[in-house]
């Protein structure tokens, strides 16, 4: 059956970014894309930082950097600075960017390696241009330098991400996506196939659809109260399962960071997203450690100033739905699964959600293939990046709380453990089946966690160590230099997408 109407279930930023991909296929031929949220029904609005493949998403929709960025209040972001996880005291950058280069085929850690056996004292971080403009709080854009010859800056950025959703909701309804204001009260089902026929909304309206996108958020609307798809927990490695959310004004006038934070604590961690005109904050924890009151107490006790509005208490279970492509309705965001914002992979996973379906999106119809391929990637995709953010919780030498002893001592998967012996072996690091965490990241986490690398690849030793030193030495000057001539961030965003209210 021909898809003629396809119906968004739910808003906020996972709806809206469905709504405007696909409105590009309006386009292409007559196809009906109606969202369906209610204003009575809050979205989370916590999912603020993002990577880099966000940055892609939005120049394939053709947006204006400067124009959302303006709208959406949003800063730069390089990188995520995580303090007190290794141990009490510790902190390190996670950058977006690689550790210096692959040189004669090797990648460069392993190059470092060796040359910090041979005596050379500089850390890691020295050949990291995103490193070193987040400690400086510098940013530029790579084309802003005008030359070749120095290292490409990654970057992602911080959203007001309900500034976003509203920025998106304009840009899709001016490419025709219809908004109906409503909340769904029923679910209609095909008595012969299963498919979602229709939804009934609250003024008793029955609109009907051939696809639909579930964006309901952690209620799964139509993948699990009306399909019963089923869900795997992942509690047992990711034990977080509360959060208390909490916008704050910049009292102490210090400037954005071109960073996130991720604070550990007795028993979870604290974010902090800097935006132009406040800081998003929040404390990611978990219940059979810490009270509600206490997350409360330890947030606002850690935060740069005065709260903005009422605390927002978020209840979730760490895991994935059984299919995320169900029938004829297809889940995006909180509605698939959920894993926390550590790694800022939330609004990550919305884009890569959506850039699957429209891959395999086919207007004449829905067959079992599209189902199974969406389903079988997306599992892929998921169970590695539950790997690498269990990785932080259990590469820890924290003894200091009950829960970080669980951490510590607990077991994790084969994949996960097999990655950490061969990292300690000789630094190897495999990427597997395309992941999303590059071998710089699983490096950055594991040393800046304690985790040893006792040797490096045997191919790094035969490399020419007078030539292979003049290549450091000119790969460091060159990061120098670069951030050197960078402004200071706050200033960059001043100049190139002031927010109307600092205008």
């Amino acid at each position: 059956m021909a898809i003629e109407n396809i119906i968004i279930v739910g808003g906020g930023t996972a709806g809206w970014m469905a709504a405007a991909a696909l409105s590009r296929l309006k386009a292409g031929r007559p196809v009906s894309i109606t969202l369906i949220e209610s204003e009575q029904i809050g979205t989370v609005g916590v999912g603020e930082a993002t990577i880099p493949p966000f940055v892609e998403f939005n120049e394939l929709l053709g947006i204006d950097e400067r124009e959302m960025l303006a709208a959406s209040q949003g800063s730069f972001k390089l990188g995520i600075q995580f303090s007190n996880w290794g141990k009490l005291g510790d902190s390190y950058i996670h950058p977006f960017g690689a550790y210096g280069y692959n040189m004669g085929g090797v990648t460069f850690h392993h190059v470092w390696h060796r040359f910090r056996q041979a005596g050379d004292k500089r850390p890691i971080q020295a050949f990291n241009v995103e490193t070193m403009a987040a400690y400086f709080g510098k940013f530029a854009r790579s084309q802003d330098f005008g030359r070749d010859d120095l290292p490409p800056v990654n970057y992602a950025y911080h959203l007001d991400a309900g500034r976003y959703a509203a920025f998106l909701r304009k840009y899709a309804e001016q490419r025709g996506v219809v908004r109906r204001e409503g909340r769904i009260d029923d679910v209609r089902l095909d008595p012969e196939t299963g498919f979602v026929t229709s939804v009934q909304v609250s003024d008793g309206e029955v609109i009907s659809g051939d696809l639909f996108i579930d964006c309901s958020g952690f209620r799964g609307l139509l993948i699990e109260q009306a399909l019963e798809t089923g869900y795997e927990d992942w509690t047992h490695w990711l034990p977080c399962n509360r959060a208390v959310a909490l916008p704050c004004n910049r009292d102490d006038g210090s400037p954005p960071p071109p960073f996130t934070r991720a604070a550990a604590h007795s028993a979870g961690w604290q974010w902090q997203v800097p935006l132009q005109h406040r800081n998003g904050n929040g404390h990611v924890y978990c219940d059979a450690f810490m009270t509600a009151d206490e997350a409360h107490d330890i947030l606002v006790a850690n935060i740069a100033g005065k709260p903005t509005a009422d605390p927002n208490h978020l209840r979730f279970v760490t895991g994935r739905r059984k299919k995320f492509w169900n029938k004829n309705v297809v889940a995006i965001g909180l509605a698939a699964g959920f894993m926390e914002p550590l790694e800022s992979t939330s609004i990550h996973l919305i884009n890569t959600g959506v850039n699957k379906l429209i891959s395999l999106l086919s207007l004449d119809g829905i067959t079992p293939a599209q189902e199974e391929a969406f389903n079988r990637l997306t599992v892929k995709e998921y169970a590695r990046i539950r790997d690498f953010l269990i990785l932080h919780y259990n590469a820890t030498s924290r003894d200091d709380s009950e829960f970080w002893n669980y951490c510590r001592t607990m077991s994790v998967p084969d994949t996960l453990t097999e990655k950490i012996e061969l990292f300690k072996l000789n630094g190897q690091i495999f990427r597997e089946e395309d992941e999303l965490f590059t071998e710089t990241s699983w490096a950055a986490v594991m040393m800046g966690q304690g985790i040893p690398m006792h040797g490096h690849n045997a191919m790094a030793d035969t490399l020419d160590l007078a030539a292979t030193r003049q290549e450091l030495d000119e790969m460091e000057k060159s990061i120098r230099f670069a951030v050197q001539h960078m402004p200071a961030h706050i200033d960059y965003l001043k100049r190139y997408c002031p927010a109307p209210a600092l205008a």
